[in-house]
């Protein structure tokens, strides 16, 4: 049963964070493609906040291979499946949350605001928190 919860973090670690970047960056993808309508010129300035939450997604990858390991380790199933939980959890709702700000960001520059930057820093807060839970999860 111990090797089953392992796999089962495992796979939530990878698969919520995958999840994550994929709604995410559709959430900015969505808003970039409403502002190519009202400005054309600004089309980097959307790709780059788009990008932004597909990064949960390499975090989680980061995560599995340097985990994995911890299957040949006493109780280490249930090691897993915690960390797996906790982590894909923070993962998936930040990219979520940073689509969504990033979303915020690319309407504001269509609008003819000149927020790319101060969008970037707000982006960085929600991924702050998954650099935290990976880096937790290494550190167990």
């Amino acid at each position: 049963m111990e090797i089953i919860l392992g796999y089962l973090g495992l796979g939530l670690m990878l698969g919520l964070s995958g999840i994550g970047s994929a709604y995410g960056t559709t959430i900015a993808a969505n808003a970039a493609e409403g502002a190519l309508k009202k400005n054309k010129d600004k089309s980097s300035s959307y790709m780059i906040l788009s990008a932004l939450p597909a990064t949960q997604g390499l975090y989680g990858f980061v995560a599995f291979l340097m985990m994995r390991s911890m299957m040949q380790t006493e109780n280490g199933g249930l090691i897993l499946f915690g960390m797996g939980l906790g982590m894909g959890l923070v993962f998936l709702l930040s990219a979520v949350r940073q689509g969504q700000v990033c979303a915020n960001g690319i309407a504001g520059i269509a609008a003819g605001h000149d927020v790319q930057t101060n969008t970037m820093i707000y982006a960085a807060l929600p991924e702050f928190y998954a650099i935290l839970a990976l880096v937790a999860g290494l550190m167990l």
